[in-house]
């Protein structure tokens, strides 16, 4: 079974991801979540599971954050009350936890563990793990082989959205200059400031730009390829993302998902078709320009240096500026209330609003930077995104009515498209219809209402008695046949094994530095019965990180900039340097043999 996994930032999001046709969502739990702006009660998690298990999707809660010793056992509360809320799963980082007393809930390993290799995902399964959450640098051919290793274990793919620039779990820049972990859920995106670039001897090259910036992951032509390497749950990224984002882009993977699947002969992991009134579109949200990263290698750009915003659907170009509007070749329909954008003379983004459109001549909000030549973009489509907020989606499962008299009493019997069957007998007064026509006729009429429903009535297979019903009786009748439907449904709803089997394993290093993240005595136990001599306390204790690598990446500047070794002979592999705006100086070793980019913190302001 094969499952599209949706953001949720909260309970709205959640559940308009669910009937836009998610087959599991994840959600932030009150605390410990590696979106500390993205939490949410356990009173509404235990709603959205309601909601979800209609449909027998599933609801995962993130708690993966590392967490102090102090910390653990609000932590492990929490767990069993989300347990007791109904959720279909628990997404860690810290292996302290396995150490706790947990409910008996599926284990998903967090990419903040670094699940980049195969001996570490089939480390994971061996130790009980449900799923593996993998790496974004992942390639095809890197799946292929954690799955040849690792045959069990289900193992979830980011295929949309934002992307670190570096190794999830492994970025401590943020730590580092600003004592805001990135693995407390504290982040300050420090990766999508501005910087100066140096060469090693300190000369300035080009102008500042935001290196360690890159674009959004769309994957979303390579689904197919992921399904055959053996990626059994497909990603969306956006726990910060709004509903409109969340909306357009679950509906749009869920048709492109669901051709693969049909070719393929494969099923969906939850019930019911989702029916739009609107078209998606993934360059209509927000997004940073698009990359498919490392799936193929280094084969595309990666880099958004420019800026780290939306720059939106090109538009056209400037051509002239006057009192009577701004003139533009362009074929791009605007309208009023759509966002652009452009580059002024400096190289900063600048936004302004259309006021008016006529024909090619705008009418902006703002024009005092804007030149001619200059190029536009529109960030926001004020049409689509109203549409957007407006559309009305439902999701419906189908169900077959089948209707008959069987010893005086009216049977009904509803089978839904999962083949789960509730049938229920129904006394009625025996009052002989007049027009045997059209009582039949109502009778399909009426039973074939099944309003705001988790349900559609698509056919009534009908051996009818000749008896008049009043439409009240119908009425009833209905509602308490997918009332028991219902209840079957939930007692058929698929149930993850809560077996964790736990068996002899070896973790795949000797030695853990501060990257290990380990921030608690149970995670430091946890280790060394499987093999760690040596443990280093987690960056979050406070150690200093100046002038020790708080980044690895496989995003190479180099490279980006055509200046790699590997590209011309002549380059050399010598340090960059990259200097922000308060004076904070990073130094860019490159990793040439393994293909990586090291990023040390110099210098503080």
């Amino acid at each position: 079974m094969i499952e599209l996994l949706a953001p949720a930032k909260s309970l709205a999001a959640g559940r308009a991801a669910i009937h836009a046709g998610a087959d599991a969502v994840y959600i932030g739990a009150p605390r410990f979540g590696a979106r500390d702006a993205a939490s949410n009660s356990i009173e509404d998690i235990a709603s959205l599971a309601v909601e979800a298990h209609k449909y027998w999707a599933r609801v995962y809660v993130t708690l993966n954050t590392l967490l102090r010793d102090d910390e653990l056992p609000q932590a492990v509360r929490m767990t069993h009350a989300l347990h007791e809320a109904g959720i279909d799963g628990l997404i860690i980082q810290d292996f302290g936890l396995l150490k706790c007393d947990l409910p008996p809930l599926p284990l998903i390993a967090s990419t903040q563990m670094h699940n980049h290799t195969a001996e570490r995902v089939a480390f994971l399964e061996k130790i009980g793990f449900q799923r593996a959450i993998l790496a974004r640098e992942l390639s095809l051919e890197d799946i292929r082989a954690i799955r040849k290793l690792a045959r069990r274990i289900e193992l979830e793919f980011f295929v949309h959205g934002a992307l670190c620039v570096c190794y999830s779990g492994q970025c401590y820049l943020s730590q580092a200059i600003g004592g805001r972990s990135g693995n407390r859920g504290q982040c300050a995106q420090p990766c999508r400031k501005s910087y100066r670039l140096l060469d090693h001897h300190e000369r300035l090259i080009g102008d500042p730009g935001h290196w360690l910036s890159i674009r959004d992951l769309n994957l979303s032509a390579h689904l197919g390829e992921l399904l055959d390497a053996g990626i059994t749950s497909f990603k969306i990224e956006g726990r910060l993302k709004d509903q409109p984002y969340v909306t357009n882009i679950v509906s749009y993977y869920r048709q492109q998902l669901d051709q693969h699947l049909a070719k393929r002969n494969l099923s969906r992991s939850s019930s019911g078709q989702s029916t739009i009134d609107f078209t998606p579109d993934p360059n209509k949200t927000f997004n940073r320009g698009y990359t498919t990263h490392f799936l193929f290698g280094r084969r595309c750009i990666i880099g958004a240096h420019a800026t780290p915003k939306m720059v939106g659907e090109k538009v056209g170009r400037v051509v002239k500026i006057n009192t009577s509007g701004t003139s533009i070749d362009s074929d791009v329909d605007l309208h009023p209330g759509d966002g652009i954008c452009y580059f002024n003379r400096e190289g900063n983004l600048t936004g302004t609003t259309v006021n008016r459109v006529n024909g090619r001549q705008l009418f902006l909000e703002d024009v005092k930077q804007l030149h001619p030549g200059a190029t536009l973009y529109r960030n926001h489509d004020h049409d689509f995104l109203t549409h957007l907020k407006q559309a009305k989606i439902t999701r419906k499962i189908a169900v077959l009515l089948s209707v008959s008299e069987e010893k005086g009493q009216l049977k009904i019997v509803a089978i839904d498209e999962d083949g789960v069957k509730a049938e229920r007998l129904f006394s009625f007064e025996r009052v002989p219809a007049q027009d045997q026509e059209k009582a039949v006729a109502m009778i399909r009429r009426q039973l074939a209402k099944s309003g705001d429903t988790e349900f559609i009535i698509t056919d009534i297979n009908a051996n009818l008695p000749a008896f008049f019903f009043p439409v009240s009786t119908l009425n009833e009748f209905r509602r308490q046949i997918l009332d028991a439907l219902r209840v079957k449904r939930e007692a058929a709803r698929p149930k993850p094994d809560l077996k964790r089997v736990e068996l002899a394993a070896v973790y795949p290093e000797k030695n853990l530095g501060f990257q290990g993240n380990v921030l608690n005595e149970k995670a430091a136990e946890f280790y060394r019965e499987h093999g760690v001599h040596t443990i280093q306390p987690a960056a979050e204790t406070g150690i200093s990180l100046l002038h020790k690598r708080v980044m690895t990446t496989r995003y190479c500047l180099r490279h980006e900039l055509g200046i790699c070794p590997r590209q011309d002979k002549q380059a050399g592999n010598d340090p960059l340097l990259l200097v922000d705006e308060e004076g904070d100086t990073l130094e860019l070793r490159f990793n040439c043999r393994n293909c990586r980019m090291e990023v040390y913190l110099m210098r503080r302001k």
